[in-house]
């Protein structure tokens, strides 16, 4: 998924900013406030750093092709921090972090604009709204289930020489009956219904044409809202670009090459502990990757104590460590240091830090009640309602299982087995859109952003995104994690920012370096594990949750 809140590093200019064309519509002119809005603001900031924020709900159809059904609504809940420089102001700039599933509202009511958002934020009112079924928004989608033993990524994760079909099958009828408890809303929250209500709240708050921020998923719902309302935006960026036809056509190519992603992400990462002992905590040595296997093997077969995690001292298993490392790690280059040292404590005897990881981290366990943060189900019953899975095709996805297996040793849950749930779901979305995804060459040009090594959306995937749009202009940051936009590069921070305050586009081909580097963190704070949950996990957890395993 995607990344929000940062540790230090240095924020050093490198790479190429060639120099810039203009957009295919002239420079933005000054739009004052409008004169009126359809939405009752009122402060809502939580933090000294959220004053300025404040909150609205849009009241909106439930099914618009039943726009007039007064007894079938949806409450979706806005926030706003308007424009700093309002004699500036150039209009709305809207976001979404991805997921599908993951909320925007809690951003802004705890940090405000004083974050990502700080210098946008000086001439657009930054908008956030959680889409319908997520977060604050009415009705809000929770399965309510254990996610480690029931949930779409539980555990023991199924091989081709454990796999028990029929137990299987059961539990995931049990995580498929305990998700429809949340009844009409399923049938409701395709992405292209997100998008209608994008432009609902568009057209409340007063506004001709929105601005777009889209990051993973996001830059799904991007294209769709681009091809739906081709005349209703000024400017769009979509960094961490989904597959958007694969995404919801063929879903299982873009999840098998999203495996594919995570491998080669993890690869790079054993590289770079091998090269920097320093930074990896010393764990494997001059050979990482063999050190790495070999303590998967162990845990599976001897679990490795937790007992310094008191909310839950459960051992930690092979299938922990991996999902731990591929989930609470490959999304951010700032969180191999950590990662690191959670591996060199579970080789040393102690999976304490691994077992806070796994718990906290990747399945968004609450360490007082224990429960769990529904960020999975929605994940799941947002792609399933809309995605093309065929109740014919348990035999093709047992096949890929075994595939996945063997193709991608470290991260083989991703995908295959694991997609038996989408086959066997109920519940569809009549009025989805599966394409053309593709921007009028009368429309606005969108910035799409990629990463070379994005282990959750890879970059043939971004290059196949801007293929389809045909009207769209690519930067490339050459570097690991996923997304790009907010302190990962200079370069990629300052062609955005003026894409979106001049209306100017980067050249053709303009590639920049990722600033961050492996260690930063440790550079920045220490090793120490209070530090590294304090200013990278943790705060990973509450605004990139991982746990919904971003496209």
């Amino acid at each position: 998924m995607t990344r929000f809140a940062r540790g230090s590093r240095l924020r050093l200019l490198v790479g190429a900013l060639a120099a810039f064309v203009v957009l295919v519509v002239a420079a933005p002119a000054t739009a004052k406030q409008p004169p009126k809005a359809g939405l009752a603001f009122t402060p809502c900031g939580l933090t000294p750093a959220a004053t300025t924020t404040e909150c609205a709900t849009a009241d909106l159809p439930l099914d618009y092709d039943h726009a007039k059904d007064k007894n079938k609504r949806v409450e979706i809940a806005v926030a706003r921090v308007p424009a700093a420089d309002p004699a500036q102001r150039l209009g709305v700039l809207f976001f979404n972090f991805g997921g599908p599933g993951g909320a925007a509202v809690d951003y802004l009511q705890f940090v405000g604009a004083s974050g990502l958002w700080h210098t946008l934020n000086q001439r657009y009112d930054i908008i956030a709204f959680d889409p319908r079924g997520v977060g604050q928004s009415t009705p809000s989608i929770d399965c309510h289930v254990n996610q480690q033993t029931t949930g779409i990524y539980s555990m023991p994760f199924p091989t081709p020489l454990t796999l028990d079909l029929e137990a299987l099958i059961q539990k995931d009828k049990t995580y498929i009956n305990a998700c429809l408890t949340n009844g009409e809303i399923l049938e409701h929250v395709s992405t292209a219904n997100v998008a209608r209500d994008m432009d609902s709240i568009r057209d409340l708050l007063g506004e001709s044409k929105l601005n777009y921020f889209g990051y993973s998923y996001g830059t799904f719902l991007g294209a769709t809202y681009a091809s739906l309302f081709p005349n209703n935006y000024r400017a769009m960026v979509l960094d961490g670009p989904v597959d958007a036809t694969r995404y919801i056509n063929k879903p299982w190519q873009q999840l098998s090459e999203q495996s594919a992603g995570f491998e080669r992400a993890w690869g790079r990462f054993m590289q770079a502990c091998a090269a920097d002992q320093v930074a990896c905590n010393g764990f494997g040595g001059s050979d990482p990757w063999d050190a790495y296997d070999r303590l998967v093997d162990q845990a599976n077969a001897s679990p490795i104590p937790a007992t310094g995690y008191a909310p839950d001292p459960t051992p930690v298993t092979g299938d922990d460590i991996n999902v731990a490392v591929m989930f609470g790690g490959m999304y951010a280059k700032e969180n191999w240091t950590p990662v690191s040292e959670a591996l060199a404590e579970a080789a040393a005897g102690d999976a304490s830090f691994m077992r806070f990881i796994v718990d906290e981290i990747v399945y968004g366990r609450d360490p007082g009640d224990g429960t769990y943060s529904p960020g999975n189900d929605r994940y799941f019953t947002i792609g399933a309602t809309e995605q093309k899975y065929s109740k014919d095709q348990r035999d093709f996805f047992l096949d890929r299982g075994d595939e996945a297996w063997a193709i991608y040793p470290h991260v083989y849950f991703n995908n295959g087995y694991v997609e038996l749930n989408y086959v066997m779901w109920p519940k569809h979305d009549k009025d989805a859109y599966y394409g053309p995804f593709r921007i009028r060459d009368s429309s606005p040009t969108p910035l799409v952003v990629a990463t070379t090594y994005d282990p959750a959306t890879p970059y043939a995937g971004a290059l196949r995104y801007v293929r389809d749009l045909r009207n769209a202009r690519l930067i490339t940051m050459r570097g690991d994690g996923h997304t790009a936009y907010g302190g990962e590069s200079a370069c990629i921070d300052a062609a955005v920012n003026k894409y979106l305050l001049q209306g100017v586009l980067p050249a053709a081909g303009t590639t920049c370096k990722q600033d961050t580097t492996f260690g930063a963190l440790a550079a920045a704070t220490g090793t120490s594990k209070a530090a590294a949950k304090a200013t990278s996990v943790t705060s990973r957890r509450i605004f990139a949750a991982p746990a919904s395993f971003s496209r």
